[in-house]
């Protein structure tokens, strides 16, 4: 007989109860949202353009729907500045990424130089490009936009074009509006649309009507949407790649926001596009394949020379497959090789700001080969998880200038953390002649509220005096243009070394807990309040210094594992409590004759601004009868994993097999995480019982 799975039997104010017979007969889930093997949540993309039109939300979407809103950051996009545009090409896409919970992979790809770019695409050759929803919210968090990929290709991409450009104005809508509903949906910010066929007269006709309508569509729906369009068919509907701008594919870039050249280009092309783009030069994407295929300026390691050229011109620049250095070079270098890639490139990038708060991060990549939680060791084995990607610093080695050999470099660091998978590692020399030496981590302009508290945790290497601070630049809001880069008069910016908190106001007990406390595994925590009105705050150091009294060269290692920017306020307001946590989607396999393979998807209701993500935990092994309730034993949770929805699917947990007339017992937990970075007592967490029996 057909079971009902999570049948709901009980309920109070704080638990649901479900019972469940045990039953082997597969539950089959929706293929295009879970791994066949696994059931694990997936991303996906569309083939076809039926697909594409049959699409309507339906509740497994809401794994791929991304928590994180596009940030706030300076300058905007619409400044008219060059801009940055990174397209991911890496394989055919939707590798290690396309599980939406992370995966347990060994040396996955990831990109962390997020404050020199403006723009990420994700890119393969599928119809319907869907970004994974990890890279929209690592994306998000830094204020980068994303856009998916709209791609027709070869004979097959010839026949569709034609169905829906050569009739009315009705089928190219219906594509757009289609196109429209998903990235709004999805919660990403639009398209690179790249038509690689030819067309006919009646089809070409037709693409400016559909950009302009797709792109006047998304910027209602979307706010900050963007379409662009990709260097390939010309007016005549021919493919010709032109390597430019001209008047053979204007009409396309006059319908949209924006016009990604093929890679072929020299310095004459540039020099002609500047009159073809007048005004509109930051919309001029200039191509670079970083894989350097084909006639190209310069890729791999030269690439900074195509970037030279595209800066000297004024345009913007597109960089394709800058994943180069994971997929050609040695993996056990990628961190070295990426830093090296983007050194290169960083006099031509300028850098973001971030502004607004809470500003939190412990640098963790989302990935590591073990996961910590504010200094306890959860679990032991490699994991990747784009959407638990922090904030990341500027990476590179800064050096003091004249001849004093002061010098701080910054590096991602996979052997320790306080949070997550990763710490920033920092290592250093102060010379004989100079008291301290200091790394600019972040940039920022946020206009700072009446009181933030900040604080800092860190740990120095090896047996050392040094000292370590945490400094922030302010300027006065007044003289700042928020319209363009913020350049700031040496009169009205001036740094500041806040005192350390020595106790903690009361309301804000669980955030500043810690404070001032020696941490397990020797990190150390440092808090600061700020009081300052009519300032922007613009920059954060670390400042390394000697100890008194030493005349020596002073060598340091420090690793950081959190830095914290809270408004005061923001601290005072009370945390809903997770609501109404669902089991639903069961699914059990025999493990061994005493042990359950259980699979299902819970679901609870919580409002998604007020956290980064929740933690899932479970008890298991407690037993009652058939008849009653038990209370859960007094163990501790076993962590599962981190979700960045309402939503999250448990595969394969071992449970214990239930006698006759027993009931097996298993509790969820999930434990929602505030987005000013502390933990909530357990008491205020969501919960669900599963009891099953035996048939």
């Amino acid at each position: 007989r057909r079971r009902r799975p999570g049948r709901r039997i009980e309920e109070d104010e704080e638990e649901a109860v479900f019972r469940e017979v045990v039953s082997f007969t597969p539950d089959p889930l929706p293929v295009r949202y879970y791994d066949v093997d696994t059931t694990e949540p997936i991303s996906f993309y569309f083939s076809s353009l039926e697909e594409l039109l049959a699409w309507t939300p339906h509740m497994e979407d809401g794994f791929n729907v991304a928590l994180e809103p596009l940030g706030c950051r300076q300058p905007p996009l619409s400044s008219q500045r060059p801009r940055t545009l990174l397209c991911h090409d890496m394989m055919g896409g939707y590798l290690d990424d396309r599980f939406i919970q992370g995966s347990a992979s060994q040396k996955p790809y990831s990109f962390y130089h997020w404050q020199y770019i403006d723009i990420f695409v994700y890119f393969s050759h599928r119809t319907v490009t869907i970004p994974p929803v990890g890279w929209t919210n690592a994306a998000h968090r830094h204020g980068v936009c994303v856009l998916g990929t709209f791609i027709t290709e070869w004979t097959e991409g010839g026949k569709l074009c034609e169905a829906f450009l050569a009739g009315d104005e009705l089928s190219y809508r219906a594509v757009a509006d289609q196109l429209v509903r998903i990235a709004q949906y999805f919660r990403f910010d639009g398209w690179l649309i790249n038509i690689e066929n030819s067309l006919s007269l009646a089809a070409v006709r037709s693409v400016p009507f559909f950009l302009r309508y797709l792109t006047t569509q998304l910027h209602q729906e979307v706010p900050g949407g963007l379409v662009l369009w990709y260097d390939s068919v010309v007016q005549s509907g021919q493919l010709r790649w032109q390597d430019e701008l001209n008047i053979h594919n204007r009409v396309f870039f006059d319908s949209c926001d924006g016009f990604f050249t093929n890679y072929n280009w020299r310095e004459e092309h540039l020099v002609r596009m500047v009159g073809q783009a007048g005004e509109r030069r930051a919309d001029v994407y200039v191509g670079v394949d970083v894989f350097a295929r084909g006639r190209v300026v310069g890729g791999q390691f030269n690439t900074n020379k195509s970037l030279e050229l595209i800066r000297k011109h004024g345009f913007s620049a597109a960089l394709f497959a800058p994943g180069w250095v994971y997929e050609c070079l040695d993996k056990r270098e990628f961190f070295q090789n990426q830093d090296k890639f983007w050194s290169l490139l960083e006099r031509h990038l300028p850098t973001h700001s971030i502004c607004s708060l809470p500003f939190v991060t412990s640098f963790s990549l989302g990935m590591g080969t073990r996961r910590v939680c504010y200094g306890q060791e959860e679990a032991v084995g490699p994991w990747y998880h784009q959407s638990a990607q922090d904030i990341q610093p500027l990476f590179g080695e800064h050096r003091l200038g004249g001849d004093s050999g002061g010098w701080v470099k910054t590096r991602c660091c996979l052997v320790d953390a306080w949070h997550g998978g990763s710490s920033l590692l920092l290592q250093g020399t102060i010379p004989p002649e100079i008291g301290n030496v200091a790394v600019r981590l972040f940039s920022l302009q946020v206009l700072i509220p009446p009181k933030i508290f900040l604080s800092m945790v860190y740990k120095l290497e090896g047996p050392t005096d040094v000292r370590v601070a945490l400094e922030l630049t302010t300027g006065d809001a007044s003289s700042c243009h928020v319209s363009g880069i913020s350049v700031l008069n040496a009169e009205t910016s001036s740094r500041h070394s806040p005192r350390p908190l020595q106790v903690p106001p009361t309301k804000l007990a669980r955030w500043a807990g810690r404070c001032g406390q020696q941490l397990s595994g020797g990190w150390v925590q440092r808090c600061y309040e700020v009081s300052l009105r009519g300032c922007l705050l613009l920059d954060l150091f670390v400042n390394f210094s000697r100890p008194p009294g030493s005349q020596r060269q002073e060598s340091f290692i420090c690793r950081l594992g959190e830095i914290q920017v809270v408004d005061a306020n923001s601290l005072l307001a009370p945390l809903p409590q997770v609501q109404a946590v669902t089991v639903i989607h069961i699914r059990w396999r025999q493990a061994t004759p005493a042990q359950l393979q259980l699979s299902c998807t819970l679901h609870w209701s919580y409002l998604l601004s007020q956290v980064c993500c929740f933690r899932v935990h479970h008890r298991a092994g407690v037993r009652g009868n058939t008849h009653g309730r038990e209370l859960p034993g007094p163990e501790k949770p076993t962590f599962l994993g981190l979700a960045f929805a309402n939503q999250y699917r448990i595969v394969d947990l071992l449970v214990e097999a239930p006698g006759l007339g027993q009931d097996g017992r298993v509790e969820f937990l999930v434990e929602p995480v505030p987005r000013e970075g502390f933990l909530v007592p357990q008491a205020e967490w969501g919960r669900a019982t599963l009891l099953y029996a035996a048939p």
